[in-house]
């Protein structure tokens, strides 16, 4: 039976552990060694951990050492490390078995590594024992000072919060093995912030220790310190910055900054003007800094509203003041904020008061009519200059200015200085019943000073006009009628306004007494009128003529004759008038049937005269000048062909544009740069030739009047007339029917290289026709 013997080192102390022999069977004892480390064998293998400080300074750092005891030492074993880190990290003594540390270790990096040990027969090649694990710790050292992760911290409290009020917990954290003694064991204080702020030292909760005042100072900088191994010599430290800011609460009233303001205005001004600003001062912000402003005494004139974007107090007219009356005023106005918590009213107790003086400023005022508006009453029909009333103005200012009145367009009424009232014309009731008029007052030291009061006038009622026919009877009686037949009804009418109801009275006049025809008063204003005899003639008496009298019942009472006229008709076998005014009806509506057909009839044949004569002077305009649609001058074709040649003159002969006597001569070109010079110069130097153009005018003037066809009338010809004043020629082709076959264009091959292509071209060409 065989034993690895594990030797490590603890905290870099060799201890030499003794061999325990284990049986080969699958049974593991576990025996405590008196130093507290652990064997475990298994298999014939001891195996161990090893605990190895982070951070050796030393470049190879022995661990421990393996060795089996079937080795004797004839150095016939070769030991062997396999696993992470094994040959990098951790090397072995193939011979010894030694394992060492090749790199420094960080624990935080990497606490444990799991190695694999075997050793190898170097005689035979083979494995002595089986494969076995082992463990090696890296032990911690205090190498982590402690950091805060959430920097930097920012905290809002509340000012004049009390003592003890928590304000924010800070947390660090440290990289270092916390059950490894006090590496890892954190205490807070605080380095800056004392004496409004402390600190648990285990929690790290920071609290107010006295209380604060946003308005003195709104923010503190706070600097916490953490310490691991709990604060002993030697520890590791990391400090943290927060940022407390003082929230604002309602704790300041608001203050007037002035005692007392002065103010002005006008006893012109209208109600809601606005006359002044006062202003307050609230050391808090946001929404305790909103202000209500009102005023302390109850005043009826003036008033006071609160600009909510600016916090100020606008005074404003509650009613209209009057210098006359009280020319200057005195309000106390005060401020507070409107929203107070329970707990702070304390600091509210008294609100902040100012006085206003308030100076009224006379202005010149119109006019003041003692009454809204007048009414009066006058009779109709009286007397030109009768009195109707008085209306009466005041200057209400100190000056007491005399009244001027007027009235503006009116015919029947005048106004005298007094105000009173007067008619100028007749009143009928009938005709106006009320008259509105406008009366204006006007100062006569300032005539801009004017005002104006409405006047209705009631014309009262006269009984002066009779009673009359509601209506234009048309009446009927049949040849054939009886003694006491009913003819016809009739009913009147008054124009007059009667206190009571209207009551009319009828009756024959005397002159009827005889008559064929009586009337009866049905007592509710109308009257029937009846037959006083049998039988009538359409032969002797075709038309009676009643006189009927209507009196009224006002006082005093009026009486009107009126005149009904009554047709005798024949009836027939009906025996009813109504058969007369239907015949009448339909010999009227005949006689208007043909009185429109005649009326059309003249209509049509006036509008045909006037469509045949308007056709006559059309005809007659367009046989006078038919050639007028025509063009007179000659048509020109413009095409766009270049190079065309001789064929261009078959579009058009450009001769017949210009006048025979204006013809321009064909000059050949010159061969010379100076006489190109020259013409260059004399292009520039001369101008349009007058007599060339009078000349053009004159015989294009000439053609004109005698040409036969040419309306009788003056028209604007226009001509596209260039001038005989170009002396290069024209670069048209146009001309190439009479330009000169031997032309020669030597003379291109000395104006310089750039017109020796053309002089290529056109030598060419000369030489090809030649």
């Amino acid at each position: 039976m065989n034993c690895w013997l594990l030797l490590p080192f603890m905290l870099g102390i060799p201890l030499l552990w003794p061999c325990i022999i284990a049986a080969e069977n699958s049974k593991t004892e576990e025996v405590r060694h008196p130093a507290g480390s652990h064997l475990r064998i298994r298999r014939g293998w001891m195996w161990n951990q090893f605990f190895v400080p982070e951070e050796m300074n030393k470049t190879r750092h022995h661990i421990g050492q393996l060795r089996s005891d079937l080795d004797n030492g004839n150095n016939s074993f070769q030991y062997k490390l396999l696993g992470v880190g094994a040959g990098s990290i951790f090397v072995i003594d193939e011979r010894t078995g030694d394992i060492y540390a090749e790199q420094k270790l960080d624990r935080e990096e990497r606490s444990l590594y799991t190695l694999r040990a075997q050793v190898i027969d170097t005689n035979t090649g083979r494995a002595v024992e089986p494969e076995s694990e082992f463990v090696i710790r890296v032990s911690d050292i205090n190498d982590n000072e402690p950091k805060f992760l959430d920097e930097p911290y920012e905290a809002i409290v509340p000012e004049m919060s009390p003592e003890g009020t928590l304000v924010i917990q800070v947390t660090a954290s440290d990289a270092d093995d916390p059950s490894s003694g006090n590496n890892a064991r954190l205490v807070y204080s605080l380095l800056q912030g004392q004496p409004y702020f402390s600190i648990e030292p285990t929690t790290g909760k920071i609290r107010i220790s006295s209380k604060m005042d946003r308005e003195l100072q709104d923010e503190y900088w706070v600097i916490i310190q953490a310490k691991d191994m709990i604060g002993l010599p030697g520890a590791l430290s990391g400090t943290a910055s927060v940022l407390v800011k003082l929230s604002d609460v309602n704790d300041n009233k608001p203050i007037f900054k002035d005692s007392l303001y002065r103010l002005t205005v006008s006893e012109s001004a209208p109600v809601g003007t606005s006359i002044g600003k006062i202003m307050a001062y609230d050391s808090d912000i946001g929404e305790n800094a909103e202000m209500d402003y009102s005023i302390e005494d109850d005043s009826r004139t003036f008033d006071v509203i609160t600009n909510n974007e600016t916090q100020e107090g606008i005074i404003i007219l509650k009613k209209k003041v009057n210098f006359e009356d009280q020319n200057h005023y005195r309000i106390r106005a005060k401020v507070k904020n409107p929203q107070v918590d329970e707990q702070l009213r304390e600091y509210h107790t008294e609100a902040s008061t100012t006085v206003i003086k308030i100076q009224v400023e006379d202005v010149d005022e119109p006019p003041v009519f003692l009454l809204q508006y007048y009414i009066f009453e006058i009779f109709e029909e009286c007397p030109h200059g009768s009195s109707v009333g008085t209306v009466s103005a005041t200057d209400p200012d100190q000056r007491k200015s005399p009244i001027g009145y007027s009235i503006a367009r009116s015919e029947v009424f005048s106004v005298d200085d007094n105000g009173t009232i007067f008619t100028t014309n007749r009143l009928d009731r009938e005709t106006s019943a009320w008259y509105n008029l406008s009366v204006t007052a006007t100062e006569k030291y300032n005539i801009t000073q004017i005002s104006s009061v409405p006047v209705y006038v009631q014309v009262l009622n006269i009984n002066d006009h009779a009673p009359e026919f509601s209506e234009y009877y048309e009446t009927y009686v049949c040849e054939n009628a009886v003694s006491g037949q009913v003819i016809q009804t009739i009913s009147a009418v008054d124009r007059d306004e009667s206190i009571e109801h209207h009551h009319f009275y009828f009756n024959l006049s005397v002159e009827e007494n005889n008559s064929s025809f009586t009337i009866l008063d049905n007592q509710d204003n109308t009257a029937v009128i009846l037959t006083n005899r049998t039988g009538f003639s359409l032969q002797e008496e075709p038309i009676f003529y009643v006189s009927i009298l209507i009196a009224d019942n006002g006082i005093p009472s009026l009486t009107s004759t009126n005149t009904l006229t009554i047709h005798v008709c024949d009836c027939g076998d009906a025996d009813s008038p109504q058969t007369c005014s239907h015949k009448d009806f339909m010999l009227s509506m005949a006689f208007r049937a043909e009185v429109i057909t005649a009326i059309l009839i003249c209509i049509m044949i006036i509008f045909g005269f006037v469509f045949l004569n308007l056709g006559l002077k059309q005809r007659r305009k367009q046989t006078l000048f038919p050639e007028k649609s025509e063009d007179f001058r000659e048509n020109i074709f413009r095409y766009d062909d270049e190079g065309g040649g001789e064929a261009d003159t078959e579009a058009f002969d450009i001769v017949q544009l210009r006048g025979s006597a204006l013809m321009r001569g064909r000059k050949p070109r010159r061969a010379a740069r100076a006489e190109m010079r020259s013409l260059y110069r004399q292009s520039l130097q001369g101008g349009p030739d007058s007599s060339v153009f009078r000349k053009f005018i004159l015989e294009k003037l000439e053609e004109a009047d005698t040409d036969p066809c040419a309306p009788p009338f003056d028209s604007l010809q226009t001509y596209a007339f260039e001038g005989t004043g170009s002396l290069a020629g024209s670069l048209s082709s146009l001309d190439s029917a009479v330009s000169d076959h031997d032309e020669n264009y030597d003379y291109l091959n000395q104006l310089g290289p750039r017109f020796k292509r053309l002089a290529c071209m056109f030598g060419s060409a000369v030489q090809s026709k030649n």
